[in-house]
C-alpha cells in the first residue's frame, strides 16, 4: 500500500518530519478561538480526507479491536484538546505520554501478556512523575485539565492495546475509523460554532499536516527503523510541544511540572532503550507495552 523508504536517512527524515508536525497541536489549539468539540470534529474530519487519499480501500472487519481501538482514538483525540486548552501544553501531552503504563496494568488480562521488570521500572518512575504534575497549584480548570489529559493517556493505551488484538489489520484503518466518529461528534458543534478566518487556517493545517498527514508518514517510516531510533526519535514530540508553545504565545510550564516530565521522558526512553538491547541478546522477548 505505501512504499519503502529508498535509504535508511529517508527513513529517519520521515519520522523527524512526522514528530515535527505531530508537535504543532499545542501551538494551534492554544490560539483556536473554537471550543474543544469543534477543534475535533473539524481536524478530523480533513484528517479522515487525507487518510482516505492513503487508503483508498479501507478493509472494514467491524470487528471489536477494530471499533474500541476506534473507540479509543476517539476519546483519547477529546480529551487531549480539552486538556491542552484548559492546561499547560507541557503538561497535555506530557502526561498522555504515561500510556505505557496503562498498557502494561491492562495488558495481562486483556491481551495475556506479562509486564517485564522493565515495565514496572518504568511504571515507578512514570508514576513519581505524575505525582509531580499533580502537586503544582494550579487552578480548578487547569486540575481539570490534567485529569483529562491522564484520562487521554489511558485511552492512548486502549487504542494500542486493541491494535495489538487486530493481529493482520491495518493500523491506519482503525484511525481513520476513530477520525470518522470524532468527525461525527464535533462537526455539529463547529456548525454552530462563529469561526474565524484563523480558525480554518489552524484546522486545515491540523487536519492536514498535524493529524492526517503524519500517520502516513510513520506507517512508512517505521519499516525502516529500528525499536531504538522509533523511540528516540518519537520521544522528541513531548519537548518540541511546548517549546513552540512556549516562542509563540509565551506560556512557560512550571518547575514541578518540568520535573514531572523529565521523570515520565526518562522512564519511558529508558524502558525502550533497555528492552532494545535486551531484545538483541533474546529475540523471542516481548513486553505488551512495545
Amino acid at each position: 500500500m505505501f512504499a519503502r523508504p529508498t535509504s535508511h536517512r529517508q527513513a529517519v527524515l520521515l519520522l523527524l518530519l512526522c514528530v515535527a508536525l505531530w508537535s504543532t497541536s499545542g501551538v494551534l489549539i492554544k490560539q483556536s478561538s473554537l471550543g474543544a468539540l469543534a477543534i475535533v470534529g473539524g481536524r478530523s474530519a480533513i484528517a479522515a480526507l487525507v487518510l482516505l487519499c492513503f487508503v483508498r480501500r479501507p478493509r472494514w472487519t467491524w470487528s471489536l479491536p477494530q471499533i474500541g481501538g476506534a473507540v479509543a482514538y476517539l476519546v483519547m483525540v477529546l480529551c487531549f484538546v480539552q486538556a491542552t486548552q484548559w492546561t499547560s501544553a507541557a503538561n497535555a501531552i506530557l502526561l498522555q505520554y504515561t500510556a505505557p503504563i496503562w498498557v502494561a496494568l491492562f495488558s495481562f488480562w486483556f491481551l495475556g501478556e506479562r509486564p517485564l521488570p522493565a515495565d514496572y521500572a518504568a511504571m515507578g518512575g512514570i508514576a513519581c512523575g505524575m505525582l509531580l504534575f499533580f502537586g503544582d497549584a494550579l487552578t480548578p480548570a487547569g486540575m481539570a485539565g490534567n485529569l483529562l489529559a491522564v484520562l487521554g493517556g489511558i485511552a492512548l493505551a486502549w487504542m494500542t492495546l486493541f491494535m495489538r488484538k487486530q493481529k493482520d489489520g491495518s493500523t491506519l484503518e482503525t484511525v481513520l475509523l476513530g477520525n470518522l466518529l470524532a468527525a461525527a461528534v464535533g462537526l455539529p458543534v463547529l456548525a454552530m460554532s462563529q469561526v474565524q478566518p484563523m480558525d480554518w487556517a489552524a484546522l486545515s493545517f491540523l487536519g492536514i499536516f498535524q493529524l492526517g498527514l503524519p500517520f502516513v508518514l510513520y506507517a512508512v517510516a517505521i519499516r525502516s527503523l529500528s525499536a531504538i531510533e522509533t523511540i528516540l526519535i518519537s520521544c522528541l514530540e513531548p519537548i518540541l510541544n511546548p517549546i513552540l508553545v512556549f516562542l509563540v504565545i509565551g506560556e512557560r510550564p512550571s518547575l514541578l511540572a518540568l520535573a514531572g516530565g523529565a521523570l515520565v521522558l526518562a522512564a519511558v526512553l529508558g524502558r525502550g532503550l533497555l528492552l532494545a538491547r535486551l531484545r538483541k541478546r533474546d529475540p523471542t522477548l516481548h513486553s505488551p507495552v512495545s
